[in-house]
């Protein structure tokens, strides 16, 4: 199975996968991802959501919980470690890598994203089902974390290969307020700025393997060489590692707090300008 499927391959193995909806919103998008998800999703999936897939005992939002805690909230919404999972978004966030990246961080035996996601699968004329999801019997082992993550004081030890910042240049140089209320403005010091958008085409399909390594290489990053994946809180800073991860990239690693926990901490270093 390719890291990467298309609505076409999907639709032609449902039985064989777990369709997984990692859709996921911000305030300001006034949108609930799970009552859409009830209103329309491919049949047969289930729902992670993003935004209540945290460590409770963490002030910063969407950090990863525990490896026990985390095996559990997968297996109570239905989902197979040993069976291949399809993760798709409706969301202009591309939240699907963000559940991409989840379940290989839990141990999944394998995962991929949807090219295009639910937009470009109704688009095309494919089924749709309605209702909650159908939550069958979950089996989630617990295993050991798999995919590298760095905390804050890693990076103020300094022992965190660089920074790639996914959020936008307005945000990145701290010259428009940050979403969430208490957030100082900027990024962290020497951070290169990568905003997820640039991954994508118009419609939220991913560009090109050229395209993609243009992206890095305008940004004067090399995908496969060792770097730190930030964002706002975790979540499109996942559209990074899953891009350099098609490029053959294996040495991303995710900053989960991101500048949700560093900009509202007083004390870190923080940086303006482009």
């Amino acid at each position: 199975m390719d890291d990467l499927v298309t609505g076409k391959w999907l639709q032609a193995h449902l039985d064989e996968v777990q369709p997984l909806d990692a859709s996921f919103f911000l305030p300001a998008h006034e949108r609930d991802a799970n009552a859409e998800f009830e209103a329309g999703h491919i049949p047969g999936a289930l729902r992670l959501d993003i935004g209540s897939f945290a460590d409770p005992d963490h002030p910063a939002p969407h950090m990863l919980p525990s490896p026990e805690l985390g095996a559990q909230m997968l297996e109570s919404i239905g989902l197979r470690r040993d069976k291949p999972i399809i993760v798709y978004d409706n969301s202009p966030l591309r939240t699907a890598t963000r559940g991409w990246f989840i379940v290989r961080h839990y141990g999944a035996a394998e995962a991929a994203v949807l090219d295009g996601g639910f937009g470009k699968w109704t688009a095309e004329g494919r089924p749709v089902e309605s209702g909650p999801a159908r939550v069958r019997t979950g089996l989630w082992p617990v295993t050991a974390a798999q995919l590298e993550v760095v905390t804050k004081s890693d990076i103020l030890a300094g022992t965190t290969p660089p920074v790639a910042d996914a959020r936008g240049p307005e945000r990145f140089a701290g010259t428009t307020p940050e979403p969430r209320a208490g957030m100082a403005a900027g990024h962290i010091p020497g951070a290169k700025n990568l905003p997820y958008s640039k991954f994508y085409a118009e419609g939220g399909t991913l560009k090109s393997q050229d395209e993609l390594r243009q992206v890095f290489v305008d940004a004067g990053m090399d995908p496969s060489a060792a770097f730190t994946a930030s964002c706002g809180s975790g979540v499109t800073a996942c559209s990074i590692l899953f891009a350099a991860h098609l490029l053959g990239g294996r040495e991303g690693k995710l900053y989960d707090g991101s500048w949700a926990e560093w900009g509202a901490d007083p004390t870190t270093p923080k940086e303006q300008g482009s």
